[in-house]
């Protein structure tokens, strides 16, 4: 690769990561916001669960398109078309009323952001060799959780400081100008954008195996990833009664351990993969090792300080965060790029869909009087079901020839 092309792709990944980072600022918005919100409009538990809810579903649904999407229309023009519909939504926030309008506001913003996933797989998937794959995977991987650091430390200052409604429009207005500046910039079209791609048969996909083991374990990590990104900050507002003011900082702590344990979920199978070990050996052991690290997650119903508890939580999103990273690297080892959007786009359908219902455990259990604990509890399980369904589903991890896959990299959520 001339040293030109390299510097392209490198501003390409970029793009995209300034980009997840910002889907994921506008998406967290409105769990930093909750306490606020819920004084001014009188929400309950359940009202929020249900704008979560939609968003998900929301989302959900339009994975089943945004995969074929992005595989058909190409990066350049589908992932700009994304970007600027989710901003603004996310922007329309700042004039919604009560629920009604909320919840409007989120089914919009879920179904545009749903594009986020398959284009940055896309996009990357064409500009990494498999020797640096998982490296790539690793740095790509830590925008969700810049973005998650980010909105926590910003949010609630710009709430105080101009109203809630300017967080949203602020937020929104980052994404209209990525849009401006990715299309002044001359992007090099990847190989499956100046061809139009065999036509890919979902009933043939759904009859694959490793899709199966792909998405049953989106299903059961996703599921903590959004429950956390929605709950967390009430947790820490209920546990420890933090204010809107400071309920951001440990919140930020916990997004910390998550962006390390992105960069570690791409450095450590790499690592083993150069001592010799196998593609099936090295992912697999790590797997592993990411679904031990988050079993004691439950324990933050016992510490008595937020920063301990930052500290507990920060590890099970570590853990996640390198079992997600090595997901994806799965995906990018056993599927070729002409397809990847698509088994990611429906990966990540299964995951949202399901997320709903421990969304919505959420609100019940809080109403009940049950509190964390059983959220707590599922979610620390949750990991080593995931790597047990792919052991039984993909006995052997058999990297399909470099040939077909172009060249691979995947960001999480």
């Amino acid at each position: 690769m001339s040293g030109k092309s390299g510097a392209t792709r490198w501003v390409i990944v970029a793009m995209v990561f300034f980009a997840i980072m910002l889907n994921y600022v506008d998406r967290q918005i409105l769990a930093l916001l909750k306490p606020t919100l819920e004084a001014e409009y009188h929400w309950s538990d359940q009202d929020y669960a249900n704008m979560v809810s939609a968003f998900q579903f929301s989302a959900a649904v339009a994975f089943l398109g945004t995969g074929w999407f992005i595989d058909r229309v190409g990066l350049r023009l589908g992932f700009a078309i994304g970007v600027a519909v989710w901003s603004i939504a996310g922007m329309a926030h700042a004039f919604a009323t009560g629920v009604i309008g909320f919840v409007a506001a989120r089914v919009v913003l879920g179904a545009a952001e749903s594009i986020g996933t398959p284009a940055a797989v896309k996009s990357a998937a064409t500009y990494f060799s498999q020797k640096e794959r998982s490296i790539a995977l690793g740095i790509g991987n830590t925008a969700p959780n810049i973005g998650a650091i980010v909105t926590p430390l910003a949010i609630p200052a710009l709430a105080v400081a101009f109203g809630w409604r300017a967080a949203f429009l602020i937020a929104g207005g980052l994404g209209l100008v990525w849009v401006a500046v990715w299309f002044a910039i001359r992007v090099q079209p990847v190989a499956a954008d100046g061809e139009q791609p065999t036509p890919i048969a979902w009933t043939d996909l759904l009859k694959d195996r490793k899709i199966i083991a792909l998405a049953v374990a989106k299903v059961l990590s996703d599921q903590v990833w959004f429950f956390m990104l929605s709950w967390l900050p009430d947790l820490f507002h209920r546990l420890f009664g933090l204010p809107q003011g400071t309920v951001g900082l440990p919140v930020a702590l916990v997004y910390v351990f998550a962006a390390l344990g992105a960069l570690t979920g791409g450095w450590l199978p790499t690592r083993m993969m150069a001592h010799g070990w196998s593609v099936n050996r090295a992912r697999k052991t790590t797997l592993l090792i990411y679904a031990v690290l988050i079993l004691p997650v439950s324990l933050v119903l016992l510490v008595s300080s937020p920063w301990s508890a930052a500290l507990l939580l920060g590890l099970g999103l570590f853990a996640h965060q390198g079992f997600s990273t090595n997901l994806f690297g799965f995906a990018t080892d056993v599927f070729p790029a002409r397809i990847v959007g698509s088994a990611v786009g429906m990966a990540a359908f299964c995951g949202n869909m399901w997320s709903i219902g421990l969304i919505q455990l959420a609100a019940y259990s809080l109403s009940q009087g049950w509190g964390y604990g059983p959220l707590l509890a599922i979610c620390s399980g949750s990991y080593l079901l995931a790597l047990l369904c792919i052991q039984l589903l993909v006995p052997v991890i058999v990297p399909v020839d470099e040939s077909e896959r172009g060249e691979g990299l995947a960001m999480a959520h």
